[in-house]
């Protein structure tokens, strides 16, 4: 106000501008040309438009968690490990070990492998069903981060600025508000020495005949996928990840993995039971793992109890912040 008072006595006329009344200028970008003033009724409609985006943005993300609350019985038993070399890849590349953060943890699978290499993980998760199911370890933290948390009280859960040494998001990332879960790894990366790592597999591959069937099951699956998990189909090529590559897979880059794993019949099933397509087409009177598919399946597979190896098609991004 006193600064204004001198541009007074000097004949300015003043006009002060407080709080969102700087939305009726227009875009005060620094062009040359005065801004026109924006009419009350596109104000209006602006902001109803922008209201019903974030609604929308919000019924979409519920809804995606619904799907997961539904399978987590089904992820506990149908997931594959992922090898320990990928974390100690990851724990070679961080200046410290102090604190990890695992988003989208699910049941905690990644994050008690996290734990073998850091003091303490936060385990974050959207679905209240999963973390119910979550495998205990010692050092990690689990919480629930429901739909409402902003990002400032999401940086302080998760300790402050400054303070990760590692973030990973295992299987989920696709399914997040990028530029929101960004933004929050930004600010909490430790800088410098954090690394964000982000993983997904998109195929299982057992044997020409059994994959053959089962690119006609996947083919049958298509109209039933969220359009989020386009990402994991193309294998995380065209995923957004704004951060320096450590050499393990950078953005348009990914690097591809392997696991394997030997499961039996009934553990395969149970893993394409566990999709959300699967779970999609149900609720609307479709069974895609209908009796003759599964036979078909079964028997090319062998018996039901019998073991077989297979590999999950698996492929990683990982950074640092940019400088």
């Amino acid at each position: 106000m006193i600064v204004l008072s001198w541009f007074q006595k000097c004949g300015h006329k003043i006009v002060a501008l407080i709080g969102g009344a700087t939305g009726r200028i227009g875009d005060p970008s620094g062009k040359f040309t005065e801004q026109p003033e924006l009419d009350v009724d596109t104000l209006e409609k602006n902001v109803e438009v922008s209201s019903k985006e974030r609604n929308n943005r919000s019924s979409e993300i519920t809804a995606m968690a619904g799907l997961f609350d539904k399978q987590a019985d089904l992820y506990v038993d149908a997931r594959p490990d992922y090898p320990k070399q990928w974390y100690k890849w990851l724990a070679d590349r961080t200046n410290g070990h102090s604190l990890a953060w695992d988003a989208g943890t699910g049941n905690g699978q990644a994050a008690i492998a996290v734990a073998e290499h850091y003091e303490q993980v936060i385990a974050t998760d959207v679905s209240q069903k999963q973390l119910e199911r979550a495998m205990h370890h010692p050092r990690v933290k689990y919480q629930r981060t429901p739909l409402s948390v902003s990002e400032d009280d999401m940086v302080d859960l998760l300790g402050g600025e400054n303070s990760i040494d590692l973030i990973t998001v295992a299987q989920a990332v696709h399914w997040f508000d990028l530029p929101s879960f960004y933004s929050i790894a930004r600010r909490v990366l430790r800088k410098p020495g954090g690394v964000i790592a982000v993983w997904c597999y998109n195929d299982v591959v057992v044997s020409p005949e059994f994959d053959q069937i089962m690119k006609r099951f996947h083919d049958t699956t298509l109209p039933y996928w969220h359009p989020n998990i386009q990402h994991v189909f193309e294998g995380y090529r065209n995923l957004s990840f704004p951060f320096d590559g450590v050499g393990l897979g950078l953005e348009g880059e990914p690097l591809a993995l392997d696991i394997p794993k030997k499961m039996s019949f009934d553990g395969f099933l149970g893993m394409l039971r566990s999709w959300s397509a699967v779970t999609s087409a149900s609720e609307k009177g479709v069974e895609l793992l209908h009796d003759e598919i599964v036979q078909e399946l079964e028997s090319v597979w062998g018996e039901s109890k019998s073991i077989r190896p297979v590999v999950y098609k698996a492929f990683m991004l990982a950074g640092k912040l940019r400088v």
